[in-house]
């Protein structure tokens, strides 16, 4: 009877090959390491345990996020295998595959500790894939977006998966956002590391093991890259050039925003922006949240509540006020209703695998709800923004309850085997959902700008992912 092995390391490295941009490092037991230099700052490492890899596919990277010029060397010494740039130097250790990355004054920046490895997830099936590192005393790390914790995020453990948690207090986790992205500050240097991996990810900064920092993922790929950079900002700018910058803001946006849940009727509206004008309290936007809707219903209005509203609108513009209205995920279950028979006809909500429509609790009550990974729902859900913007004039849009957020349900989402199109690579809620918010905005964004042109758009969203910052603040 042979063993269940469940748990892999690459060993000794048998093969290498340099391919325009990249080296592939291959072990004996068929671990692969593919090493891309991005720029002279910038790698990325990507693991396998296969002997091939899948089908390379992010929602984070910019699209311009490979342009430039990349040149590097690679020296094949006793021990090791030397990749260098002219600002970094990366050594493959040829026992066992491990990385140490050294910055432009020959200084170590950062180490692996066990480095790459993988555990069989024997209950969901796949794998599990690691990536420790070794930390050095008086290191501290920063980063992971909002976190409620301290700045310094040393000695703690955190997660990725995007959750509705209202009310939080201080070290509270998981929240809403996910930004697989952290720096590393010692006293040789700083370093950056983006995680871009969509499954829940964990990150261990010394907790567990005072000497390790280590972070992992519930399935895809051990794929990150490494920046380095002679001060944390110039770090940021180099991973804003991989994930993409935000478009430029409208003028109005900056200035001061009111918003609250939530404001029942238009009288109410109108009498807080008079009073701000009364007192000479500045203010720029106000918001409304779901009240305005026919019975929670996106894209409608409230007959009885909001009676008027391309008027309100109007009006609230003439005070100097913007207006920035909700809109969420959940469409209610009601074939009189256009936005839910048109998504229903058209195939455009999230299923099972084995074919019905998923059914989620939310403020209508039942709902549907669209896969926005499907490029083609995104378009439509653009299109539906027309009566919002073009017709009433509203100024700015606000996506909310897209972690997603489901009522009644102890997990706060959907099921973990919904399905997903993925643009095309078809997957589990497993994948999807930590990106489920951020294609939403990019969704949204489209729609804002397709009918407020020629002025700049604004969008603001609760969950995102890495590079979510193109499409929404």
């Amino acid at each position: 009877m042979h063993q269940l092995i469940n748990e892999h390391y690459p060993n000794t490295i048998t093969s290498h090959v340099v391919e325009g941009d990249h080296a592939i490092f291959t072990s004996e037991n068929n671990t692969m390491l593919r090493i891309e230099v991005i720029t002279d700052h910038v790698f990325r490492f990507r693991y396998t345990a296969k002997g091939y890899f899948e089908k390379d596919f992010s929602y984070a990277m910019d699209e311009n996020h490979r342009t430039g010029f990349t040149h590097f060397k690679i020296k094949e010494k006793a021990k090791a295998f030397e990749l260098s740039t002219p600002k970094m130097t990366c050594l493959i250790q040829k026992e066992n595959m491990k990385v140490s990355i050294f910055g432009e004054d020959g200084k170590l920046l950062n180490e692996d500790e066990k480095g790459f490895h993988w555990e069989e997830n024997l209950q969901q099936g796949g794998n599990i894939v690691k990536m420790s590192k070794k930390s050095i005393t008086g290191e501290y790390y920063y980063g992971l977006g909002d976190k409620a914790s301290n700045l310094n995020l040393r000695d703690r453990r955190f997660q990725n998966w995007g959750t509705d948690e209202y009310g939080f207090a201080k070290d509270a986790d998981p929240l809403y956002r996910n930004i697989p992205f952290y720096y590393g500050l010692h006293k040789e240097g700083a370093y950056g590391i983006f995680f871009d991996n969509s499954f829940r990810t964990f990150f261990d900064f010394a907790k567990e093991r005072k000497s390790t920092t280590s972070f992992w993922a519930e399935g895809g790929e051990m794929n990150y890259y490494f920046i380095c950079g002679s001060s944390l900002m110039n770090i940021a700018q180099r991973y804003v050039r991989l994930t993409g910058k935000p478009e430029l803001p409208p003028l109005w946006s900056l200035g001061y925003h009111q918003c609250k849940w939530s404001y029942d009727k238009e009288e109410e509206v109108t009498r807080i922006t008079s009073k701000m004008r009364e007192l000479k309290i500045p203010c720029d936007a106000i918001y409304l949240d779901i009240d305005y809707m026919d019975g929670f219903r996106c894209f409608t209005w409230s007959k009885e509540n909001f009676p008027q509203p391309k008027k309100m609108v109007q009006d609230l513009k003439e005070q100097g006020f913007k207006t920035v209205a909700i809109i969420d995920p959940g469409i209610k279950v009601d074939m009189d209703y256009e936005v839910c028979k048109e998504g229903f006809e058209k195939g455009y909500f999230c299923t099972f695998a084995d074919g019905p429509l998923y059914k989620g609790k939310v403020w209508p009550g039942d709902c549907y709800f669209p896969d926005f990974t499907n490029p083609e729902v995104r378009e439509w859900w653009a299109g539906l923004f027309k009566g919002l913007i073009a017709d009433v004039g509203l100024a700015g849009i606000w996506n909310d309850m897209n972690e997603p957020a489901i009522m009644e349900v102890p997990t706060k989402t959907f099921p973990l085997e919904i399905r997903h199109d993925y643009d095309g690579n078809s997957c589990s809620h497993r994948k999807a959902h930590n990106v489920y918010g951020m294609q939403m905005s990019r969704a949204s964004l489209n729609g804002v700008k397709k009918f407020a042109y020629p002025k700049r758009p604004f969008l603001i969203t609760r969950s995102t992912y890495s590079g979510g910052q193109r499409y929404s603040s």
